[in-house]
């Protein structure tokens, strides 16, 4: 060796080292645990090369004992990454390390055009700048590497001032260890506990193991499995359901599992689960989607909304080497692959979903958990609306769980509307809107989720039938030929409310209630005008009508009353009771029921 290349000597930064050093420790990472995973990272890829290149040279081949090793020494202040990885000679220190935002991966990579893709090492790293995020915890870093096949190792230090300084170092193996000089404002990732928490999150299914020091041991703190990634015939059922309760954190059996590959243009692995148990939810549920994005087996983000709303309840991993990231790993690109991958997510689970909903009673148990959840696709997509509609089980005034297709096979010749009435669960069934429907025969679909009161009208139809509310199915119903003194209630009465009411009109279809609310043919039915004014909206379009049951004793009574003021307001509160809205006085209310009930 010669005395030049055995010579320490300093050098300046390729780069505009101050803005750019500037630029990764303060602006380019969100949370400072990144520098972990990016030194993680960087060591499984020179893991990955030596591994490729002892496929053509034995004598660079892994020792069965290769691993990431992470020790922390809290006296020093120190951090130190070891890997027997290819390692790097003096001048790949200078070039790799020396020059900003020249990746040696990337150079790396490029020496593989010639091979074919299966052939080649999965690489994490491509930007070059993911070594420097260690300075966002430490005040100066040193590498110790040794390049696979030589015996000389050397040393590169820097400050991350400008300038780094090269010396010949001792390493018994070939690799490269980083030692980490910690900053006081970042002791916290000396801590064994908070380093063990990082990996987990960040690399717990790359190949490699991880191992940390503790008491003087290396013991490995990850999976290191991916068990997406193995053929589903080496995986059984408990391997599947152990791997979805470490995953989602859950304690049930998995009520579906969905585990494939996708190949040609665009290849990914996905393993999904969908719970058979609804999660205990203290508060209000997310709707954020639970499939996490890893990019060759590291953690990417939980945040890519690779599931839509309405498919909130899977859990699960996706797994691919084609998606493009920015420069911190942090952020997707903007790109057609990860749209893609969202429309093959949606499109698998809706099958499985389908697969699973001709076992009747297996498939009522996931609509009783997640029912509500797959509503909000009828509102949100569009595009699988229908799909959506025909796998969902409705109750109706004849029969419970029934799909639509049920519903439309069993409707008179020539009915070309599919009734329904939204409202609150609990009083569906003994609304007065039901009793003219139950006197003709006609079958109502019974909805009592909040979102029912909006998915109807935005899906139109199903299968060339439309979507009718009952609370504004008035032109099923034909006009009552009253008598003169029930014409001129109506009359009296509508005076009365003034506008409060649109109208007011005998009815047929009371046979029971003395009288209720009906929504006009156009606008929004009943159960919408309330969900709008509860939520503080205000609610467009003509006010409700009073419909009066002609038959009824309260009705008769009124026929011959004097004055209707105070009667007036007694009935349309009755009416606005059954359709689950308060009365517009609840105090007065009782006084008046007080008063009847003692006139009585």
């Amino acid at each position: 060796m010669s005395e030049q290349n055995t010579a320490e000597e300093t050098r300046n930064f390729g780069a505009e080292v101050g803005r750019l050093l500037d630029l990764v420790v303060h602006s380019l990472y969100s949370d400072r645990e990144i520098f972990l995973r990016e030194l993680v990272a960087n060591a499984a890829d020179a893991t990955d090369k030596r591994r490729f290149l002892a496929l053509s040279d034995q004598s660079l081949a892994l020792p069965e004992s290769a691993a990431i090793r992470i020790a922390l020494d809290k006296h020093a202040q120190t951090i130190t990454i070891a890997d027997h990885g290819v390692g790097m000679s003096r001048e790949e220190l200078a070039e790799n390390l020396g020059t900003i935002a020249r990746s040696g991966t990337s150079a790396f990579t490029a020496t593989l055009a010639g091979q074919a893709q299966e052939d080649r090492p999965s690489l994490i790293g491509q930007f070059g700048v993911g070594f420097y995020s260690a300075f966002m915890v430490a005040d100066s870093v040193e590498v110790i590497s040794r390049k696979s096949g030589s015996t000389d190792a050397w040393s590169w230090h820097s400050a991350g001032r400008g300038v780094y300084r090269l010396k010949p170092a001792m390493r018994e193996e070939a690799g490269t260890t980083i030692i980490l000089h910690i900053k006081p404002d970042a002791e916290e990732y000396l801590e064994p506990l908070r380093i063990k928490t990082i990996i987990r999150k960040w690399a717990d299914h790359i190949a490699l193991p991880i191992e940390l020091e503790e008491d003087g041991k290396f013991a490995a703190v990850t999976e290191g499995a991916a068990l997406w990634r193995r053929a589903k015939s080496d995986i059984s059922a408990q391997d599947y359901a152990s791997f979805y309760r470490h995953l989602g954190h859950a304690f049930d059996e998995p009520w579906a599992t969905i585990h494939w590959r996708a190949e040609g243009t665009l290849e990914f692995t996905a393993l999904l689960f969908i719970p058979s148990e609804k999660p205990f939810m203290p508060v209000e549920e997310s709707r954020d989607s639970k499939v996490r994005l890893h990019v060759k087996r590291m953690f990417i983000t939980d945040a890519a909304n690779l599931l839509p709303n309405w498919l909130s309840f899977a859990v699960g991993v996706v797994d691919t080497e084609d998606l493009p990231l920015n420069v911190s790993r942090e952020i997707l690109q903007t790109t057609p692959v990860l749209e893609k991958i969202r429309k093959a997510l949606v499109n698998k689970v809706l099958s499985e979903l389908k697969s699973k909903a001709k076992d009747h009673e297996d498939f009522k148990s996931f609509q009783q958990n997640f029912g509500v959840v797959l509503k909000e696709g009828l509102y949100e997509d569009t595009g699988h609306a229908a799909d959506i509609a025909a796998l969902l089980r409705f109750n109706t005034t004849t029969h419970e769980d029934t799909t639509l297709d049920e519903v439309i096979a069993r409707m008179a010749e020539g009915q070309n509307e599919i009734y329904y009435l939204a409202g609150d669960a609990s009083s569906l069934k003994t609304s007065p809107q039901l009793e003219g429907f139950a006197a003709k025969g006609v079958e109502v679909l019974l909805l009592g989720d909040a979102i029912d009161a909006f998915w109807p009208t935005r899906l139109g139809q199903y299968k060339d039938k439309s979507f009718k509310s009952a609370s504004q199915a008035g032109s099923l119903f034909t006009p009552a030929e009253s008598d003169e003194r029930i014409t001129q209630l109506c009359t009296a009465l509508a005076a009365a409310l003034g506008d409060k009411v649109s109208g007011v009109a005998a009815s047929t279809r009371l046979k029971d209630s003395p009288a209720m609310l009906v929504a006009a043919e156009m606008g929004p039915d009943l159960a919408m005008q309330r969900m709008l004014r509860r939520a503080g909206r205000p609610v467009y379009g003509p006010k409700p009508s009073l419909e009066i049951n002609p038959e009824h004793k309260l009705i008769q009574r009124l026929t011959g009353a004097e004055t209707l003021d105070r009667d007036a307001q007694l009935l349309l509160d009755l009416a606005s009771l059954q359709e689950g809205d308060l009365p517009e006085d609840p105090a007065l209310f009782v006084r008046q029921i007080a008063e009847a009930l003692a006139r009585d």
